[in-house]
This record gives structure tokens, C-alpha cells and sequence, in this order.
């Protein structure tokens, strides 16, 4: 398994493992294995079917062009003259291949997209069901682009191209064969000259297998920042606009497609030369059976029809020799992308349940963090032998300064994060002991920006319990004040809110994930700056909405806002990832030069002085 989540680091350590990458593909191949040994067999005439023409040359030229009128052939006791038959029977079996040609062509072409496309659907399903497992940490150290570069673009590489680059190497094998057997059909000694050289032209192949792979990696890598640059420019189009960013985000995409472009050519200069060379061999060959085909012929010991249709057969055969050389490195690639596909499926997720885990049915007496150590980064501690304990229905808010741990110590509670050291126990039992699913099933969470999916606002209440009933709904939206807004609403719930929820505001869109932590009714709720980015009208609103949220529940608030902060039971304070004081807002207040009493001085009797004289105004 592989531990790192930098997809960066990605080396496709397996893209040359051949019969590796073929067991780890058989399972997607597998559902449409008869369709694709269907479309196999259809490329095997198909490929045979190109030496046809070759073939029809010889008696064309020995039987018409130069045949005898007075030859004759008894066949099941009729005389046939020998140059009209030929004269007719050629041209039209040429038209008949062509005719069979085009309708094998439209039916392997149809297996292919259909194959094609059914494995890249399961793989992409598949890789999705991954990406949903993935731990946050996997989301924080890798871009955007990059993640939708490696588990959508990929998957693409890899199993769509894959049935029409075997179908296109079957084709092409088989064209050679069957180029090659009229080759020896004609003249074994011309056949050794010709199939000696194509041979020689083919050996170029083998020598850039590993600038594929260092390309690919390289150009994945790029294509990543380019798209985060994308997502960057829609997802911040406001900041762009109001800091006047245009130029700099032109600046950056520039500089990223020139480094694909010159990953591009440095892989076509060190592969295009092959094309040259190959020509250049092929005109040798060719040079070589003319004099030798001359000689031949001027011996009697090769007629021209037969000169003709070798000289035909050997020209079309660079054509299979040629695909067969591109399709070769198109594999090559392909098995690059499939390689990093299945590091994918390897990597090992940190944060998951254990193998025999215990049911978490519920918190009976408290919450304890027992001397935790934490850090996002090795050698950057964030949390530093912190100890907090938190009993079942109190309210305990976290203050301290910006960067100091607060979101850290709620972000370990629901194992979004695990500790380094030291235990985080439910009534005494180690949370890790629990079934993830069942942990996070008894927490709701409101953050300071809450995420609504694309869709209706139903669907997205409906994410905190999936068979909620229509009264269960009408309680939710009620109890988060959503019912007079919604009232206003054409559709009602079943308006679309856009992606991310842009069509709603701050305070709306808070009541909504509000809404949707009281449909969940998890025991324990956390606050974590839920109400700090809105103004105070907004905020009174969402406030009454978060007390009915927080009823009879055990609560971690986070907040700036002092009436949250002054009704808590309990506040601790943490300083540089420790515990520092803890106690009632009254308590803190009465220890002198305390920390609570110093940010209470300088932040939250600033904000209460400013209420007070917006109130008075």
C-alpha cells in the first residue's frame, strides 16, 4: 500500500510491469470480455483483409494484362477462359471486400466505443467510490486540478484507449502477417530482404519506453495546476476582478501551457525521428528487392505479376508497421495512466475503523482529550499534551488566539484528523476504537462556511437524514427560521440553490446547514465559528436558530461572538496549542493578567462597546 497522499509524488513504478497491470485491469475487463474478444476476431480479417489488393495484382497482370486469350480452365466439366474470367472476377471481388471491409470496420468500431466506455465507467465509478473515502488530510496537500487530473483524466487514458489500441495491435499484427504471406506467396527470397528490413525499422520502439513515462508524469503534474488555475479563476472571479488579478492569472496559465507545450515536444523530438528513420530503412528495402526482383525476373525465375504484387504488398505493409510502431508507444502511455490509476486504488487510507470495531450507540458521561499531541505537519506541533474533559449536555466554548488549536481540537473529535499521541475517549473508550461511520453519525457540525451541494434545498436538508418525513422537515426548517424565507419562495424547498449555494446569502445559507444538523439530531453538535462572518442582524437571526440546535445537547463552539461565548457553561481557553485556563466567563474574568481577561479586553469588550452604540444610535 502506498501511505503518501502527495499525487505528485507519483513515480508509475508499475508502468512496465505488463502482466501486473493486466491482472489488476482484468476486473474491468472482465463484464465485457465477450464484446471484446468479438471485436478481436473482427480485427483479425480486418487486418488480413489489407493484403487483398496485393494479392489480386498477381493473377491480374500474369492472367489479363499478360496472359494468353487461347488459355482456357475445365471446371466441373466447363471450359472458362482463363483472361476474361480473371477480367471480370477481380474488380468485383475487390468491391465485395471493400463492401465487407467498411461492415466489419462499423462493427468493431461500435464494440469499441461500447467496451471502451463501459470499463471506463465502472473504473471512474470505482475511483470515485475511492476519492469519497479519502482522509481531509488527502484534500489538503493536493490541488484540485490535480486530484480531478488523476481520477478523471486517467481512468479516461487508461481504459478507453486501451480496447482501441489492441483492437488497432491486432489489426496491425495480423496486416503484417498477411502482407507477409503474400510477400512468401510471391518470392521467399525478396520476402527475407523485405521483412529483414521492416524488422530493423521496428527497433527504435524499445528505446523510449522510459521518456513516455517521465513525460506523462510530468505533463499530468501540469495539467493538474492548470486545471486549479481554472477552478481558481471561477470559484475566485470576485477577487480576481476586485484586486484586478486578470494579467497575473494570464501570466500563471501561460507559463503552465508553455511547459506542457515544451514536455510535448521534447517527447516528439525524441520520438518523432522514428517516422524518418523508418522511412528511410523501408526505401532501403525497397531498393534492395527492386535489384534483386529485377534479377529475378530478367532470370525467368519470377514473373511480373508476381514483381508487382510483392512490390504492392511490401509498400502497404509499412503502413501495419508504421501503426504498429505508434500503437506500441500509445500502449506504452496508456500503461503509464493505468499505472497511476491502480496507485490510486493502493493508496492506504490512515483514518478508518478497525477491523472489529465497537457500536458507538451514544455519549453517557463525557468527552475527554487525555494528553494529545498533533501536528499537520512533522515537526510543526499544533496541539502539545492537551487535556480537556467535557460532560454530556455541557455547552464548552474554545477561545484563544488565531492559529492556536481551537479548530484542530474539533477537527480530531469526528476523526477528520488522528492524533499523534496521546487518546481522545468517548465514556472512557478511545475513539478509535468506534465504527468511523457511527462516530460521525452522533456529531453535526455547522462550520463558519457550510457547504450546500448543487441542487434543491430539500436535497440538501435531506443529507442530515435521508428518510426524513415531511413533518420532520417542516420541524427542521422551523426551528432554524427558515420558514419565512422559504415562504417567499416560488418552489418553496424544492428551489435550486446553485452550486455551492451562491444564490443564497451568508445568514441563509447558515440556517440551511443549521436545518440540516437538526434533521441529523446528533448528541453532540459543534459550533465552529458559525456566526462570525455575518452582520449582527443576520447573526441574531442564525443565533436563535443555533440555540434551538444546541438544546440538550453536548456543544464545542467556537465563536468571536460574545453572547455566545458569555452563555457557554464552561470556556477554555487555549494558547499555542494548550490548554491555558479553563472555567466560566465570570471565573476567567477574575484572574488577573489572565489570557481570557486580555482577549476579553482587547476584542470582545471592543465588539460589546460597538453594539451598544449601534443599539443607542
Amino acid at each position: 500500500m502506498i501511505s503518501t497522499y502527495k499525487l505528485k509524488d507519483t513515480k508509475s513504478k508499475d508502468a512496465f510491469r505488463y502482466s501486473y497491470l493486466s491482472q489488476k485491469f482484468f476486473p474491468y475487463l472482465k463484464p465485457v470480455l465477450p464484446k471484446a474478444l468479438l471485436n478481436i476476431c473482427i480485427a483479425v480479417p480486418l487486418g488480413l483483409l489489407d493484403g487483398v489488393v496485393a494479392l489480386s495484382l498477381r493473377p491480374y497482370l500474369d492472367y489479363v494484362v499478360n496472359g494468353n486469350p487461347q488459355q482456357t480452365w475445365t471446371f466441373l466439366g466447363h471450359t472458362v477462359q482463363i483472361q476474361s474470367w480473371f477480367a471480370a472476377i477481380i474488380p468485383v471481388g475487390i468491391v465485395s471486400f471493400a463492401v465487407l471491409q467498411g461492415v466489419l470496420k462499423y462493427l468493431s468500431n461500435y464494440l469499441t466505443d461500447w467496451t471502451a466506455n463501459k470499463m471506463s465507467l465502472s473504473l471512474k465509478k470505482d475511483l470515485f467510490r475511492k476519492l469519497t473515502t479519502m482522509d481531509t488530510q488527502f484534500f489538503d496537500i493536493n490541488s484540485s486540478g490535480l486530484i480531478l487530473t488523476r481520477f478523471f483524466t486517467d481512468p479516461e487514458t487508461a481504459s478507453k484507449d486501451i480496447i482501441e489500441i489492441f483492437k488497432s495491435f491486432i489489426m496491425a499484427i495480423f496486416g503484417i502477417l498477411g502482407l507477409v504471406g503474400v510477400l512468401l506467396f510471391n518470392s521467399w527470397q525478396l520476402a527475407i530482404i523485405g521483412v529483414t528490413v521492416m524488422g530493423i525499422a521496428m527497433t527504435p520502439v524499445v528505446f523510449i519506453r522510459k521518456k513516455i513515462k517521465k513525460v506523462s508524469n510530468a505533463n499530468m503534474v501540469v495539467s493538474g495546476n492548470m486545471t486549479t488555475n481554472f477552478n481558481e479563476t471561477v470559484g475566485g472571479n470576485k477577487i480576481m476582478s476586485a484586486y484586478n488579478l486578470q494579467e497575473l492569472q494570464n501570466k500563471k496559465f501561460k507559463a503552465q501551457t508553455d511547459e506542457q507545450f515544451n514536455l510535448i515536444i521534447s517527447l516528439t523530438k525524441r520520438v518523432g525521428w522514428m517516422s524518418p528513420i523508418m522511412y528511410f530503412v523501408c526505401s532501403i528495402g525497397i531498393a534492395l528487392v527492386m535489384m534483386f526482383g529485377n534479377h529475378l525476373i530478367l532470370t525467368g525465375q519470377l514473373t511480373a505479376g508476381a514483381f508487382a504484387s510483392f512490390v504492392t504488398s511490401l509498400l502497404l505493409l509499412y503502413k501495419p508497421t508504421k501503426t504498429l510502431g505508434h500503437t506500441l508507444t500509445k500502449l506504452q502511455n496508456t500503461f503509464v495512466a493505468m499505472s497511476r490509476v491502480f496507485e490510486l486504488f493502493d493508496m492506504e487510507n490512515k483514518i478508518k475503523s478497525p477491523e472489529h470495531p465497537l457500536i458507538f450507540q451514544g455519549l453517557r458521561e463525557k468527552i475527554e482529550f487525555k494528553n494529545v499531541n498533533f501536528e499537520y505537519e512533522e515537526g510543526v506541533p499544533v496541539l502539545k499534551n492537551f487535556c480537556l474533559s467535557v460532560k454530556k449536555g455541557e455547552t464548552l466554548a474554545l477561545v484563544g488566539n488565531s492559529g492556536g488549536g481551537k479548530s484542530t481540537v474539533v477537527n480530531l473529535i469526528p476523526r477528520f484528523y488522528d492524533v499523534n499521541s496521546g487518546t481522545i475517549d468517548f465514556d472512557g473508550v478511545n475513539i478509535k476504537h468506534f465504527n468511523l461511520n457511527d462516530l460521525r453519525n452522533n456529531i453535526s457540525f455547522v462550520f463558519q462556511d457550510n457547504f450546500l451541494f448543487s441542487g434543491t434545498l430539500r436535497e440538501n436538508l435531506l443529507m442530515g437524514k435521508l428518510e426524513a418525513t415531511e413533518e420532520e422537515i417542516a420541524q427542521a426548517v422551523k426551528l432554524a427560521h427558515l420558514d419565512e424565507f422559504i415562504g417567499t419562495l416560488e418552489d418553496g424547498l424544492d428551489t435550486t440553490v446553485g452550486e455551492r449555494g451562491t444564490t443564497l446569502s451568508g445568514g441563509q445559507r447558515q440556517r440551511v446547514a443549521i436545518a440540516r444538523a437538526l434533521l441529523k439530531d446528533a448528541p453532540i453538535v459543534i459550533l465552529d465559528e458559525a456566526t462570525s462572518a455575518l452582520d449582527n442582524e443576520s447573526e441574531a437571526i442564525v443565533q436563535k436558530a443555533l440555540d434551538n440546535l444546541m438544546k440538550d445537547k453536548t456543544v464545542f463552539v467556537i465563536a468571536h461572538r460574545l453572547s455566545t461565548i458569555k452563555n457557554a457553561d464552561r470556556i477554555a481557553v487555549i494558547n499555542e496549542g494548550r490548554l491555558v485556563e479553563e472555567g466560566t466567563h465570570d471565573e476567567l474574568m477574575r484572574i488577573e493578567k489572565g489570557h481570557y481577561k486580555h482577549l476579553y479586553n482587547m476584542q470582545f469588550k471592543i465588539q460589546e462597546s460597538v453594539n451598544e452604540g449601534a443599539a443607542n444610535a
